[in-house]
């Protein structure tokens, strides 16, 4: 019996065949099946550059927004659930909050999803040094530094505000404020994996793209989120 991290009920794990005859340590799941469905996962159709939902097959007003600016060099990205209450309850204890523990659940969500994509380098999106020192970790290292090799050569140099406090408008405005810090890495010709929580317009998954762009400008990079 397991206890959910979320509703605090116990409840049985349900364990595959593929687990019982596998010689790997199955994760050990921290949701109950009724948490579990409260989490949307994004359906098709899909716009085919960022994974939000869409009533047509096309591009979403965000990636045209984008194609505006970056023109036919997109960022291509990847997702698996929609932003809804449950993940709004989620990330505001998970984030505002500072519940370490909740870093479990958003593994279990997307761990499987995230094996399936190859890169050379998974590098997370990082937190401002404000909100490390308020929550003592960073959250975006704390989810996928157990399910990956994180190499973490971005810097957040000037805190522009919380991305989920502004609305679209201030988002798509907020001025570039990463910068690459550790540059013994040699990205270039690799694949990059940009690690972050949610996309919500794609403004911080851009600039995190456009610094590396600047130090490494043959690197090919996607991006990863949890949900859209």
């Amino acid at each position: 019996m397991n206890n959910c991290l979320l509703c605090g009920q116990q409840f049985v794990p349900a364990v595959s065949l593929l687990q019982v005859f596998s010689w790997k340590k199955a994760r050990m799941q921290c949701i109950c099946t009724n948490c579990l469905a409260k989490f949307q996962r994004l359906k098709s159709p899909r716009c085919s550059t960022c994974a939000g939902e869409l009533s047509q097959n096309g591009v979403c007003l965000d990636c045209q927004f984008w194609q505006r600016i970056y023109g036919p060099k997109l960022l291509q990205h990847h997702a698996i659930f929609r932003y809804n209450d449950a993940f709004h309850d989620l990330m505001v204890n998970y984030k505002r909050y500072g519940d370490y523990v909740l870093r479990a659940v958003l593994q279990e969500l997307c761990y499987q999803e995230l094996q399936l994509i190859a890169a050379d380098y998974y590098v997370p999106v990082p937190t401002s040094s404000a909100h490390f020192n308020k929550r003592q970790f960073d959250t975006i290292s704390a989810i996928y530094g157990d399910l990956v090799p994180l190499t973490e050569i971005l810097v957040k140099k000037v805190d522009s505000g919380a991305q989920g406090e502004k609305n679209r408008r201030e988002r798509l405005i907020t001025p570039q404020s990463f910068g690459v810090k550790n540059k013994i890495h040699n990205l270039n010709r690799k694949k990059i994996l940009l690690l972050d929580d949610i996309y919500t317009t794609g403004r911080t998954l851009y600039h995190a793209r456009d610094a590396l762009v600047a130090e490494f400008p043959t690197a090919k990079i996607e991006s990863f989120s949890i949900c859209r």
